[in-house]
């Protein structure tokens, strides 16, 4: 899976480059951002690239909130298309993530 990591002042933004998160490639991720979540405790991922996540993708993206989170950071999401709002929703994930329609509205929840 493909990444694009963009730092503006304390927060890093990863921007996925895939249609998908899912078994072939959640793997792939976990090891992209491994060090990020040692380095970074404000992250947004954007995920305007994706159609479907599957259990294996939601599973990389709580991994990545937890050790995140027990660095005392935060994990953002922004972006999502439809279908994988939805599927958040159903699994209640959205309780879990604080989701965004924009990186800029996602930046923003960081300065206030």
């Amino acid at each position: 899976m493909d990444t694009v990591l963009q730092k503006i002042s304390d927060v890093t933004i990863v921007t996925l480059v895939a249609k998908r998160l899912d078994a072939r490639n959640s793997k792939d991720f976990k090891l992209q951002i491994a060090s990020l979540a040692k380095e970074s405790s404000k992250v947004i991922i954007n995920m305007g690239e994706l159609e479907s996540v599957d259990s294996s993708g939601l599973g990389a993206l709580l991994c990545f909130s937890r050790e995140i989170g027990q660095r005392g950071g935060e994990l953002k999401l922004c972006r999502l298309k439809k279908p994988v709002r939805t599927l958040f929703e159903l699994v209640r994930m959205h309780k879990i993530f604080e989701i965004f329609n924009t990186e800029e509205e996602a930046l923003r929840s960081y300065r206030n």
